[in-house]
């Protein structure tokens, strides 16, 4: 079921863009302010509290190294991670660059979610806008539709294919606390970003504002 959930948040956000027919992204703004800060305060109030009871320094080192990783990753995708994609297509090739960056991020997100319940509801209301926000950039840029398809089904069986690893393959188990501060540190990048810029001109915004207190609330109460 945790492998199937994944997969259907990528088609959910491929049905919705479909169905919307929409050329524009900005209306998945409040979706993903929504998915940011509910990714953020679960982070910050489940996920980060529990790799500190390690009492390891080394646990900060990877929470940077993992900021460090996604601004890394951001180079190559052009900010698809937090919904925002930065490219113009001149070429009809499959988009490499951008697949590889964002499969290298679903595939460590899917590392501690099967292990944290709260953790994978916040992964599976992330990758709703941002599938349906991929699939828009492709077709909106005219690729041919096996690429968007073959793209997308690539993209969305990475998460689920880091969780079974991190469950399977029992060497990763004396890494794992650190290859989740790894985690951490990419969920606070991209949770922050989409914060930042979901805002027009990152002005201020109401219906915005109450969205994140909703969303923080909720990961609270749950």
């Amino acid at each position: 079921m945790l492998y199937l959930s994944l997969i259907l948040a990528v088609a959910l956000g491929y049905g919705v863009a479909i169905g919307l027919k929409a050329k524009e992204t900005t209306r998945f703004n409040l979706l993903l302010a929504f998915s940011g800060a509910f990714l953020l305060s679960v982070t910050l109030f489940e996920y980060l509290p529990e790799l500190q009871l390690q009492s390891d320094k080394r646990i900060g080192l990877f929470i940077m190294g993992g900021i460090l990783l996604q601004l890394i990753l951001d180079f190559f995708s052009k900010g698809a991670e937090h919904g925002h994609i930065h490219i113009h297509a001149n070429s009809k090739q499959f988009p490499l660059a951008l697949f590889i960056s964002l499969c290298i991020h679903a595939l460590l997100e899917g590392i501690p979610v099967a292990e944290h319940q709260h953790l994978l509801y916040g992964v599976l209301i992330h990758k709703v806008p941002i599938a349906a926000i991929l699939a828009i950039f492709l077709i909106h840029s005219g690729y041919a539709s096996w690429i968007t398809l073959s793209f997308l089904t690539g993209f969305a069986l990475m998460t689920p294919l880091g969780s079974f690893l991190s469950q399977q393959i029992t060497e990763l188990q004396e890494y794992l606390v650190y290859l989740n501060a790894l985690v951490v540190g990419i969920f606070l990048h991209v949770s922050t970003t989409i914060l930042f810029e979901s805002n027009k001109n990152h002005s201020f915004n109401l219906i915005k504002l109450l969205t994140v207190v909703v969303a923080i609330a909720i990961a609270y109460s749950i």
